[in-house]
């Protein structure tokens, strides 16, 4: 018998908006110039992304009203959806590939990633597993070795798109959710060892994946190919000071900074509104980590508990994986900044979890 339903945590809907309203702002002002060049119109990709939000806090909407233990009985055969269409994205012909990346199914305007749906689904599962077998996570061979298996498989098909941002927060998210399930530290060091170890060894065997660490390490080394989008983006940054421009005031989004609208759109947010706008939205994915943990910690059940904690981990990591590599923290991955970056189907899948991470919520002691 689960407890009676409360409202949704508002202060939680009430960061999103926040997040929302910036993005939409900021993806309107970094895209005017490409969009009027390659479209004929300025509007072009503030109108599409005006339609994927509004889609988005429908599906939200729709997701926090559904009973959050129906993820639950679902988890598996969401799972295998996930990974049926993970391997389909991968088969010639039938995957879309764009920019060297074979990531997409579906046709033109139309096309989806299938690695933003399995985030969610690898989460639903994890918390079912977890939930269910407790008294076993802290057993390496009878606790945690059935998780990271699938969590190799679903690390695997995802690699072959190739996409090693994605990869890396699924890990992450899983790491974290073990570690919120109780899992033995000394098991979670060993594996963070052996996942570094792996990362390296795929970098080193990739041309591309290597240089992106040599020119973290020193952009400078090579300013006008692989060192080329840091450079523009510490620039951006550099040019915003401490309020930045101005809003439509960039000079970075005309042409100099690649991905300006979509994974670098924190460099032109820094640009614009200056250390204070980059540290204001800086705060509201912290406040958005506080208020999902929270409801992890105030959940009814084991499993929505641990529903809640994967959430809310799957989009703080995102947001700091893509801060990280657009500051220069870390070496580039490619991966949008939740919320805010252009993107229609990272934005509705993002907003979906939230509305999962809402309906949870509703269920919350206290």
């Amino acid at each position: 018998m689960h407890p009676i339903r409360r409202s949704p945590d508002y202060t939680l809907m009430a960061v999103v908006a926040l997040l929302l309203g910036i993005g939409i702002v900021m993806v309107y002002t970094s895209s005017t110039a490409i969009a009027e060049a390659d479209f004929g119109n300025r509007y072009y990709f503030l109108v599409r992304q005006a339609i994927w939000v509004a889609i988005g806090l429908g599906s939200m909407a729709v997701f926090a009203s559904i009973n959050p233990w129906f993820w639950q009985r679902h988890s598996r055969t969401a799972l295998l959806v996930a990974i049926v269409l993970l391997i389909l994205v991968v088969i010639p012909g039938v995957g879309i590939s764009r920019l060297g990346a074979r990531r997409w199914l579906g046709y033109g305007q139309l096309a989806f990633q299938p690695s933003e749906v399995t985030k969610f689904a690898f989460i639903m599962w994890l918390s079912t597993y977890l939930a269910r077998n407790a008294r076993d996570v802290q057993n390496f061979v009878r606790g945690l070795l059935p998780p990271l298996l699938v969590l190799g498989l679903l690390f695997g098909l995802i690699m072959l798109e190739p996409d090693l941002g994605t990869s890396l927060t699924l890990a992450g998210t899983g790491g974290l959710m073990l570690f919120a399930a109780g899992a033995r530290l000394s098991h979670l060091a060993g594996l963070a060892v052996v996942g570094v170890a792996g990362i390296f060894a795929l970098a080193k065997i990739d041309e591309e994946r290597w240089s992106r660490i040599t020119t973290f390490l020193n952009p400078w080394a090579d300013p006008t190919d692989s060192g080329y989008q840091i450079i523009q983006a510490l620039l951006a940054f550099g040019s915003g000071g401490l309020f930045g421009v101005g809003i439509g005031q960039s000079r970075q989004k005309y042409f100099y900074l690649p991905e300006r609208h979509t994974d670098m759109i924190y460099a032109v947010l820094g640009e614009e509104l200056g250390f204070i706008g980059a540290v204001l939205v800086l705060l509201l994915f912290f406040a958005f980590a506080w208020r999902g943990y929270r409801i992890s910690i105030q959940a009814p059940d084991r499993f929505t508990s641990l529903l809640a904690a994967g959430v809310t981990s799957l989009i703080t990591l995102q947001a700091a994986l893509n801060i990280a590599v657009v500051t220069a923290s870390v070496p580039s991955t490619g991966i949008p900044l939740p919320f805010l970056s252009y993107g229609g189907t990272s934005l509705l899948i993002t907003l979906s979890g939230v509305g999962i991470l809402l309906g949870v919520s509703r269920y919350c002691r206290n």
